[in-house]
């Protein structure tokens, strides 16, 4: 799908989709649970649509209500042989292969698009340490699991993703021996945090010690809750970036209590200079006064280009460090934004874990490509309404992977100019 942006503006109100990756964990755990929960404001996206087809696959029960609410009836019989298809979603993979490998059996997990070429060495390296044979396509999907982790002590590397992390920490509490998890280099914190809440939600406990060793009892029950999923702060990202470039755009209904990562989108907006309006209506940003910034996003890569889109519009130099972060991800994130924009007339350096974006200068108009990446997709919507001539998106349709609605709030808030 091609999509056409035109000069303008983006002015008027959006409501933030649902959080996929809150809702991805909520929709397992409730599967999880003997008995019933209740969950609230379960978004339309890919992964979301994946993972509600995988727990149904697991043997849950699943009830769809009014705006977007789930009924969701708990496994009582985890099947000893399953095959699962996540889709593209690298969280769906790494929490459903961990939760099928706490369970006897032989069970096949696989994937579409990207994901096939993302390595998955994680649980070959790893979950065979722990009783379980794993196999797959020489680190790569499918993967092939058969008989049962039996917990104990295991030591891994956080600093590929906090997925695979999170898949433990929602598995390892189902077996019969406690557990003890030791994580070197961890990164994206706050989406591990994410885990431990949910899981406190419903039921499971887990101690840590600064994010560095997690003790982990066996022999837990997953609890029937009602759980209410928050509004999702990577999707706000881009209209953040369109609010401080045309001020008159407000987002509703995101937490400012949230611990999402990519609250953190609000402390670069800060850094680049920008105010921060909020009240009980929502969020707008004033951006008249912005300047080139430095952000880590080494905890919140998913922000870069978002982050990108905005340094474009600062006069000067902006570095954004975590770049290794962006390797594995639906593209090579780094290397495509540097490509996508430097179409643009973008100057872009990678240097080493840090990106140098050379913002201020007069933008081209041109064609452009996702990557198969609902982020670039959406960053470049974003920076495609401030060229004279606009540009034309190839791949539009991967915005659907997170925010199938993002066009039809796009077209909705666009005026031409």
């Amino acid at each position: 799908m091609e999509k056409q942006i035109n000069h303008g503006r983006i002015f008027g109100e959006i409501n933030i989709p649902p959080s996929k990756s809150d809702s991805q964990r909520a929709i397992l755990a409730a599967a999880l649970v003997q008995g019933q929960s209740l969950i609230h404001n379960v978004g339309g996206s890919n992964d979301e649509v994946a993972m509600l087809a995988n727990v149904q696959l697991l043997g849950a029960k699943v009830t769809s209500k009014e705006r977007g609410v789930k009924v969701i009836q708990g496994i009582t019989h985890f099947p000893e042989e399953i095959s699962l298809n996540v889709g593209e979603s690298g969280l769906g993979l790494r929490l459903l292969t961990a939760i099928c490998a706490a369970h006897f059996g032989k069970h096949e997990i696989n994937g579409e698009g990207s994901i096939l070429i993302r390595p998955q060495g994680f649980f070959e390296q790893h979950f065979t340490e722990l009783g379980a044979r794993v196999s797959s396509n020489n680190g790569f999907l499918p993967l092939r699991l058969e008989g049962k982790l039996h917990g104990g002590k295991l030591e891994v590397d956080g600093s590929m993703s906090s997925q695979f992390l999170s898949g433990l920490l929602m598995a390892l509490p189902l077996l019969d021996k406690d557990s003890e998890v030791v994580v070197n280099n961890l990164k994206s914190i706050p989406y591990v945090e994410m885990t431990l809440s949910t899981l406190r939600e419903f039921g499971v406990e887990i101690n840590h010690d600064d994010y560095t060793s997690f003790r982990i009892k066996g022999n837990q029950n997953y609890h029937p809750t009602e759980y209410f999923i928050e509004s999702d702060w990577s999707s706000s990202s881009y209209w953040l970036v369109a609010s401080a470039l045309r001020q008159g755009l407000k987002l509703k209904g995101l937490s400012s209590k949230s611990q999402q990562a990519d609250i953190a989108m609000l402390d670069a907006l800060k850094a680049a200079n920008c105010e921060i309006i909020s009240d009980a209506s929502g969020i707008m940003v004033n951006g008249i006064y912005r300047k080139p910034f430095d952000f880590d996003a080494t905890h919140c890569p998913d922000l870069f280009p978002a982050l990108v889109t905005l340094a474009t519009f600062c006069d000067g130099v902006s570095i954004i460090d975590g770049v290794d972060r962006l390797k594995n991800k639906e593209s090579d994130r780094g290397l495509v934004l540097q490509e996508e924009f430097g179409k643009l007339g973008v100057k872009i350096e990678l240097l080493g874990d840090k990106m140098h974006i050379h913002g201020g200068g007069k933008l081209q108009s041109g064609v452009v490509q996702s990557h198969n990446d609902h982020r670039i997709a959406m960053c470049l919507a974003i920076a495609g309404v401030h060229i004279e001539n606009g540009i034309t998106i190839e791949g539009a349709e991967a915005v659907k992977k997170s925010y199938p609605d993002f066009w039809k709030h796009f077209d909705e808030c666009f005026q031409k100019m």
